[in-house]
């Protein structure tokens, strides 16, 4: 079948050992990022099958309608970049395995490294030794201080896991069932979230984006933290109302923050770029090597099975009946 994979930056699907899984099959990699709908359905005209890494390119009806001969999309995890109704009206069947049971442990390592190297100035003082100088100011520890959870799910879980090791309290807010499943686990939970707010040291964001967590973050809980307080972002830009973080760096609460996530990517300008006191990476928290291995031999024993006629993580099934 004649598969296409979208988005391989650094071209490295092919390196991994699950990529022997499409052998036989016609397979086109494509390395950059293109968003426009007529570039697109070019590129795309002959694909059968359509692999996707994560979220890079949104997947919408007008393109679904310029792509007769698509009859699958594989991928791994969640699908809000993906036109599930348009792809249903296409006949085309969309598979996306949710690994409930297997948090992506890449993402909470990289949010750790990021609390660390924001709270020890890592990146900065790198910086001021490259310049010829030495130290730049003092940091902080995170012994002893309050970490603050918002999501109680399997990368919060994951990152609590390594919080507990180097001392730190947790702090949990989440919707009201998450945060039952949080004590039940012997966890702390926030009086309210302004007290959560008010009361963390770090703050470290782990939902997913859906209409109910759009802007959950507002400037005015922001404005509650402290000065010295961190604001962690690895999982989705928009969970923060837009220009709400940057403003309230600017005016000193939160203190610092570390971002991997952007509304608009890959990002090649952004204000947060512009701010001595934030970390800002470029959306790697899922992109190791090793976590490539796992999500993508999830994603081509997808495009396996289909090929078998025995589909799995389908989302659409509806599409197989009509």
């Amino acid at each position: 079948m004649k598969i296409t994979i979208l988005d391989d930056y650094f071209d490295t699907v092919r390196t991994l050992d699950c990529f022997a899984k499409l052998d036989g099959h016609d397979v086109t990699v494509w390395n950059d990022h293109l968003q426009d709908v007529d570039g697109l359905a070019e590129r795309l005209q002959e694909t059968e099958i359509l692999v996707l890494i994560r979220e890079r390119t949104h997947i919408r009806t007008p393109l679904l309608n310029k792509l007769p001969n698509l009859k699958m999309i594989s991928q791994r995890s969640v699908y809000p970049h993906i036109d599930v109704d348009g792809c249903t009206a296409n006949g085309i069947l969309l598979c996306s395995g949710q690994h409930p049971d297997s948090p992506s442990h890449a993402t909470a390592e990289l949010t750790w490294g990021l609390m660390l190297s924001a709270m020890r100035q890592i990146p900065q003082q790198m910086a001021s030794l490259k310049a010829g100088n030495w130290q730049l100011g003092v940091g902080h520890s995170v012994i002893g201080k309050t970490l603050g959870i918002y999501g109680y799910g399997r990368i919060g879980k994951a990152v609590i896991e390594y919080a507990k090791v180097f001392g730190m309290n947790i702090l949990v807010w989440a919707r009201e069932e998450s945060r039952e499943r949080a004590r039940a686990d012997g966890l702390e939970t926030a009086e309210s979230k302004e007290a959560f707010f008010e009361q963390c040291d770090i703050i470290s964001l782990h939902m997913r984006l859906n209409d109910a967590t759009r802007h959950i973050v507002s400037a005015a809980d922001l404005a509650r933290m402290k000065p010295s307080a961190l604001l962690v972002n690895t999982s989705r830009a928009p969970l923060i109302k837009e220009g709400a973080l940057v403003d309230a760096l600017k005016a000193g609460r939160p203190g610092m923050a570390a971002v991997d996530v952007y509304e608009s990517e890959p990002a090649k300008d952004h204000p947060l770029f512009a701010l001595d006191n934030v970390i800002c990476t470029p959306h790697i928290g899922y992109v190791t090597k090793d976590e490539y291995e796992i999500q993508f031999t999830d994603i081509f024993d997808q495009i396996i099975a289909y090929a078998d006629e025995n589909p799995t993580a389908m989302i659409n099934p509806e599409v197989l009946e009509a």
